[in-house]
């Protein structure tokens, strides 16, 4: 009887060990993400793209140390649980007060295939935004989307196929070169203007960064990570001081792809706001980011007829 007392709580023993072995590991994928390499089918970036979901992870096998009773198990966990937390914790928390230099963006990849664009011109202006920023604008939707904002927002720009509507004046609009060197089509999808807030000049960049695909061989990204350089450097160019950053840029802020925006610019302090796909958001690639200011809170907003749920976000102008 005794001795098989102990073959079971060996067995026990064992299966914590399990657990707590992987609950190390994925503490490791939190803490040290940046050191998985990219060589190999841009393994860190993929990782990166659906990092907060690691919790889910921990989630999972707090479950199953529970079932088992394994207090090896539980303490371990104690360091994803930390990890995460100093990841994602903070994004978790209330929405700041509105604040008297507050800007209210909207950003939204509308869709080439959206067939309703009055009716999501109208839910983005519900929002009461003083700027809003879209891509996919097509020629046959530009009309409608530019007939059904025009009331609030008398300032706008496009360039290919991204625009920018304003309350406030826009001026010195400009095309913004991104297109990967391997795109040999026409293919515009960045631009500037310095919007003349109540509070001093602004540049807002709006940019349709090229999608990624995951393949069986991994993450193909080369071309947006190429896109993202350019971006950062005509934002690092740019000699107006505070820059809000708007856009459709296929991908999240941890990825590394998008290093060249994220070293440069403050990303959303609270919030987690997935916003693609829209049927069942998976992570947040549609961005607000700033220069010489705050994003203060990022929200999605109700599904359109886009495959992309649009974002809303506070910035704090210092």
């Amino acid at each position: 009887m005794q001795e098989a007392v102990s073959r079971c709580a060996a067995r026990w023993a064992g299966r914590g060990r399990v657990l707590a072995a992987l609950a190390v590991l994925t503490a490791g994928l939190l803490a040290f993400h940046r050191a998985v390499p990219n060589t190999v089918g841009r393994t860190g970036s993929l990782l990166e793209a659906f990092l907060p979901w690691l919790g889910a992870v921990v989630v999972v096998l707090l479950g199953l140390a529970l079932l088992r009773r394994s207090a090896v198990a539980l303490v371990a966990l104690l360091l994803p649980v930390a990890a995460w937390t100093y990841l994602f914790g903070g994004l978790l928390l209330p929405a700041p007060k509105p604040g008297a230099r507050d800007l209210v963006v909207v950003q939204h990849n509308v869709s080439d295939e959206n067939g309703d664009p009055a009716g999501t011109a109208r839910a983005l202006a519900d929002a009461e935004p003083d700027l809003i920023a879209l891509e996919e604008l097509v020629p046959h939707a530009l009309p409608v989307y530019e007939e059904t904002l025009a009331a609030d927002f008398p300032y706008h720009v496009v360039r290919g196929t991204v625009g920018l509507w304003s309350r406030y004046p826009l001026t010195g609009a400009r095309l913004v070169a991104i297109k990967p060197r391997g795109v040999t089509d026409a293919w515009r999808r960045g631009l500037r203007a310095a919007v003349r807030t109540p509070y001093g000049d602004v540049a807002a960049y709006v940019a349709h960064l090229p999608s990624v695909r995951v393949r069986a061989s991994g993450l193909a990204s080369s071309w947006r990570d190429e896109s993202a350089g350019l971006l950062g450097e005509a934002v690092a160019a740019e000699n107006l001081r505070t820059v809000i950053l708007l856009g459709d840029l296929n991908g999240t802020v941890d990825d590394r792809g998008l290093a060249p925006l994220t070293s440069r610019m403050n990303v959303a302090e609270r919030g987690f706001a997935l916003s693609f796909p829209a049927g069942l958001p998976l992570a947040r690639i549609d961005q607000v980011m700033a220069r010489s200011a705050t994003v203060a809170h990022i929200r999605t907003l109700p599904a359109t007829d886009s495959d992309h749920l649009p974002v809303a976000a506070r910035v704090r102008l210092g």
